[in-house]
């Protein structure tokens, strides 16, 4: 992908990262049918009976930070992750600083875990599949294909 389109796509999810987290008015998951009905049915289930509201939002901050840890470590490189680690920290920081001011939401410490998390998985992603294409590449040079 060209730099400029990657720094164009990373803007574009940092700024509905930032919607979604510091929208005055979050939407109330008590009022999202889907969601409600979901949590009933694992309610019900009784292997499944683990899977509360709080394993639901905990889960969504980690897969919300995913991205970030591909953008930002595609985008600065792959010698400089730990730079994008520490942005996703950062990032999340200001979040959770600026919550503190919005009525309607709350902050809290275990985002600060689960968008670490979602970061550092991002940045697994992107050095597990340069070092499994560079294992590739190395095994092809070696039999001649």
């Amino acid at each position: 992908m060209p730099r400029r389109v990657l720094a164009v796509v990373t803007a574009a999810y940092l700024l509905a990262v930032a919607w979604i987290t510091l929208n005055p008015f979050p939407p109330d998951p008590h009022r999202n049918s889907l969601l409600t009905s979901l949590l009933a049915l694992f309610a019900e289930t009784p292997a499944l009976t683990w899977v509360t509201y709080d394993v639901v939002e905990f889960s969504a901050n980690i897969l919300m930070f995913v991205p970030m840890g591909v953008l930002l470590t595609l985008l600065l490189g792959r010698e400089h992750w730990w730079l994008a680690l520490a942005l996703g920290i950062a990032a999340t920081l200001t979040i959770e600083f600026v919550q503190l001011f919005l009525p309607a939401r709350y902050s809290d410490a275990r985002d600060l875990l689960a968008n670490t998390l979602g970061t550092a998985v991002g940045i697994a992603i992107v050095l597990g599949s340069a070092a499994a294409a560079t294992a590739r590449g190395r095994r092809a040079a070696a039999t001649g294909s």
